[in-house]
């Protein structure tokens, strides 16, 4: 029978979106932390359902936006978040955004489903080296474990984005916490190796693939869906290495900026991008990122099964609960290395 409701009530709300897609018009303005070749892929496909409605973007980190949004507070100037948003957020962020949840919620697996009724979770990203092929030949050895970064032929050639602002690099730290055990000995040692190898932090997450591309570092410790769009363009300078010891991911989403000028076209966005036909043209568009969504059915060419992977779970509420005094004790090994 709960199935039977759930079902009706995507049908309804189906219909209903189907009708309104006409009324929806006007600017809508896109806070996003994702690529660029994500961001208008999204523009392009959203446009086909809503040609009335006119996409701004602002482009920035995920703390970077969140900052923005909070500061902007009194006159709100975004409409929608996409990117960056994760459970390991817990109720940090609840004051700047609306709580609002799509009806294709009852979709989702438990893990993704939202934890605050405020994020979205659309998307899935998972941690990859990104490795520059030619310098990697050069070094003499192959790239595929952790324990490769602390050589001290890499010193000054890896680069990670701050973890304090990046959500791509607070990833990275919680993979490695879910490899090596949550706050152990041994995880704070690879960390500290890495940072004593001359590890480079840098303010941008996309520094951590495209720099790699172009030759400014040997390796890049970032998200497969960021890294995988320079294959997809062609290039044929960097390789994607899952670490060996294990890859994790996260759950990534969206949500509505609170109190924001275009409610309407918000919502539309959202929508969109939870409901099984959005997932699914992005992922066919874009073949670079997965979705949440179980009923988009898609395959993704530049990505591997998942069953070349060695897979590791995460313990994301754990992480959620210790990201604050996990981040002081990044911190703090920050200083002490440098």
């Amino acid at each position: 029978m709960k199935k039977c409701v759930s079902l009706f009530l995507a049908v309804l709300f189906a219909l209903s979106c189907t009708a309104a897609m006409a009324e929806v018009s006007g600017p809508l303005v896109l806070y996003s932390s994702m690529t660029d070749n994500d961001i208008n892929n999204l523009i392009e496909a959203f446009n086909e359902l809503y040609p009335d409605v006119e996409v701004e973007v602002v482009n920035g980190s995920a703390g970077e936006l969140q900052a923005r949004t909070r500061a902007e507070a009194g006159n709100p100037q975004g409409d929608v978040h996409w990117g960056g948003l994760s459970p390991s957020d817990g109720s940090a962020n609840d004051d700047i955004y609306e709580l609002y949840t799509t009806p294709y919620e009852v979709d989702l697996p438990d893990d993704y489903k939202s934890h605050n009724g405020r994020y979205n979770q659309d998307h899935l990203s998972t941690i990859v080296f990104c490795v520059n092929v030619a310098m990697e030949k050069e070094l003499g050895f192959p790239i595929k474990t952790y324990e490769d970064l602390l050589r001290p032929e890499l010193k000054g050639k890896i680069v990670l984005s701050d973890p304090n602002s990046s959500s791509a690099a607070w990833n990275n730290l919680c993979n490695v916490f879910a490899v090596y055990g949550y706050d152990s000995p041994a995880a704070w040692d690879i960390l500290r190796g890495m940072l004593k190898n001359g590890m480079v932090i840098s303010t941008s997450s996309s520094v951590c693939f495209k720099s790699v591309d172009s030759g400014e570092y040997a390796v890049g410790l970032t998200y497969e869906d960021g890294a995988d769009t320079l294959l997809k363009s062609g290039s044929d300078r960097i390789r994607l290495q899952y670490p060996e010891n294990g890859a994790s991911g996260s759950t990534l989403g969206c949500a509505m900026i609170k109190n924001c000028p275009h409610p309407e076209a918000a919502k539309a966005m959202i929508n969109f991008l939870m409901s099984p036909e959005g997932q699914q043209a992005l992922a066919t568009r874009l073949q670079t990122l997965r979705f949440t969504n179980p009923k988009a059915h898609y395959t993704i060419k530049y990505l591997p099964p998942d069953d070349t992977i060695k897979w590791v779970t995460r313990d994301t509420k754990w992480l959620t609960e210790h990201k604050a005094e996990l981040l002081d004790k990044w911190n703090a090994l920050y200083t002490e290395t440098r």
